[in-house]
């Protein structure tokens, strides 16, 4: 594994169990609303998809996850529509798949295809 390439997934949701409840609640209850389409393929009630985790433990490059706070705290000059997946190489950081492709996302499989295709 290259230790200057990682892959950073980032959620349109914030940080903190109190956030996390009330994304659970929407999710479920008003899943058509819910902003973070990342979040609604990769997570179900009692936490990561094990098949998301598998495969993204098993890519031959780092993985992140991170919240929009997190996110905006770490890289201060990006200002992204989220959710989306960026690559840093070499200390830079550039999309890798961007709001618009996300939310297109219609299931776990495409996500998962999608990443592979541009790895």
């Amino acid at each position: 594994m290259d230790p200057a390439r990682s892959l950073v997934f980032v959620y349109n949701a914030d940080s903190g169990m109190l956030n996390s409840i009330k994304d659970l609640i929407h999710k479920n209850f008003k899943p058509a609303t819910y902003p973070c389409r990342l979040c609604a393929i990769t997570y179900n009630n009692t936490g990561m998809i094990p098949n998301w985790r598998e495969f993204t433990d098993g890519l031959d490059i780092s993985v992140r996850f991170l919240h929009k706070d997190e996110f905006n705290d770490r890289f201060r000059s990006q200002d992204p529509i989220l959710p989306a997946a960026f690559i840093i190489e070499k200390n830079e950081i550039r999309p890798f798949i961007s709001a618009v492709e996300m939310n297109d996302l219609s299931n776990l499989e495409e996500l998962i295809e999608l990443v592979r295709s541009r790895i």
